[in-house]
């Protein structure tokens, strides 16, 4: 059995294809393919080969974890700027509403809840988009996929952290008065 298995490896190697063996001796095996040392082939035990997959879940996951943060600031930048628009355009009414009493806390307290919701709005709208793709995945390619409530849950409050971070200067500008928001002329 030993020499129609070394044929059969050495009849792939000399076509130039590459082999992939599984055994519990692998040095053994390692001895008896590589007579020629001409093999184009490795062999690996079953812990070389989880160390790999790990590797390689490692370093998607870095992957992943940076594709989302530099989505998370590309959104906190989108939220910042629409706030600052929505300040510049409302400034009659802030006006109106430090007239009749409403302090900068009053001002700051609004934008910073528009920002929040502006920012759970997108929250909602990817966590829905998350379960529709992982249904998809689970249907259509039977891929088994979990959606944690955990997850739900932390992915809405750092939408909410990034709806305070990049809302908080937009909305202190908001509760200025006119005269220290604007350059002078």
């Amino acid at each position: 059995m030993t020499l129609e298995i070394m044929t059969l490896f050495q009849a792939l190697n000399d076509r130039g294809k590459t082999i992939v063996m599984v055994t519990h001796e692998p040095e053994v095996a390692w001895a008896r393919l590589s007579m020629d040392d001409t093999a184009d082939f490795d062999v690996m035990n079953q812990s070389e080969i989880i160390a790999t997959a790990s590797q390689t879940s490692r370093t998607l996951t870095t992957l992943l974890a940076a594709i989302a943060g530099v989505s998370l600031l590309v959104g906190g930048i989108g939220i910042m700027n629409m706030m600052f628009v929505s300040v510049t355009e409302r400034t009659r009414e802030f006006g109106i509403r430090m007239s009749v009493g409403a302090h900068k806390r009053d001002i700051l307290l609004q934008f910073l809840s528009e920002s929040v919701i502006l920012s759970l709005m997108g929250a909602v709208i990817g966590i829905v988009l998350a379960i529709v793709v992982c249904a998809l995945l689970s249907s259509v390619a039977k891929v088994p996929t979990l959606v944690a409530p955990a997850t739900i849950a932390a992915s809405a409050g750092f939408a909410t952290a990034v709806g305070v971070f990049f809302g908080y200067y937009p909305a202190r500008k908001g509760g200025q008065p006119l005269s220290h928001r604007c350059a002078p002329l």
